[in-house]
């Protein structure tokens, strides 16, 4: 397995969201068959997306929690114009590609790594998504959207990684923060895309995630750790992916 450091140095435009790097918590990961990045929300942190791991509570999953600096990734609403957001906007997407590469160099491939979002996190990530286009094992994106104060164009990619993507959206009916209007535009521009997009709205007027959340959350990673232990069992060579360089 290569280096297992994630980057924190930093150039002369200074990243403050990678001062430090993501808490670890879970499965070590040379050791797990999965892994979740987690992006906590504004005002939350690593602390809250352990405390959705340990609800999980499903082993044989590394979790890796990235630190907002000040524990926000970009200061004002997500449906502001963009430039209201920046440079921080720009220093959190980097840091979310930054930490996606750490862990590509450590050799674990896109397609055992699931994307997961809350809140100001889950916005994060789609706008990741709906930019990079990447491939992923799966992405569960609870409370959020893309970001800006109207609806967008998006092109695909030559090269777009989400054609057959598993991407579940979930947000609330009435929300104090995300509209729902945007969570949906957010799942129809995944969907066009080519994602394999599952919406769903539930009345419940608390900004969190409820039991019936982490329950999905808990049967997606069950079924990504199944087909990796069959992939694993079923090929012919040792898996080799954890091997040294």
């Amino acid at each position: 397995m290569g280096g297992t450091a994630f980057t924190t140095t930093t150039t002369t435009s200074r990243n403050p969201h990678l001062a430090a790097p993501p808490v670890l918590h879970g499965a070590p990961l040379d050791q797990a068959g999965l892994v979740v990045y987690a992006v906590h929300g504004r005002t939350q942190g690593p602390g809250f997306m352990i405390e959705q791991a340990d609800r999980v509570n499903l082993p044989g999953v590394a979790w890796v929690c990235p630190r907002a600096d000040a524990d926000t990734w970009y200061p004002q609403s997500f449906l502001v114009p963009l430039k209201e957001n920046q440079p921080r906007l720009d220093h959190a997407l980097d840091m979310v590609r930054t930490h996606l590469a750490d862990l590509a160099r450590m050799g674990w491939a896109s397609q055992d790594v699931v994307l997961f979002g809350f809140s100001q996190g889950a916005c994060l990530l789609t706008e990741h998504l709906l930019r990079e286009q990447p491939s992923h094992a799966s992405a569960f994106l609870h409370t959020g959207g893309y970001l800006g104060p109207d609806a967008r164009p998006w092109t695909a990619a030559s090269d777009s990684g989400l054609p057959g993507t598993e991407i579940v959206l979930l947000c609330a009916e009435e929300d104090e923060f995300v509209p729902l209007s945007r969570a949906q535009e957010s799942a129809g521009a995944l969907a066009s895309l080519g994602g394999k997009v599952e919406f769903t709205t539930y009345d419940d007027p608390l900004h969190h995630l409820n039991e019936d959340s982490i329950v999905r959350l808990r049967r997606m990673l069950r079924t990504r750790l199944l087909e990796r232990v069959e992939i694993v069992t079923g090929a012919e060579q040792p898996d080799e992916r954890h091997s040294g360089d």
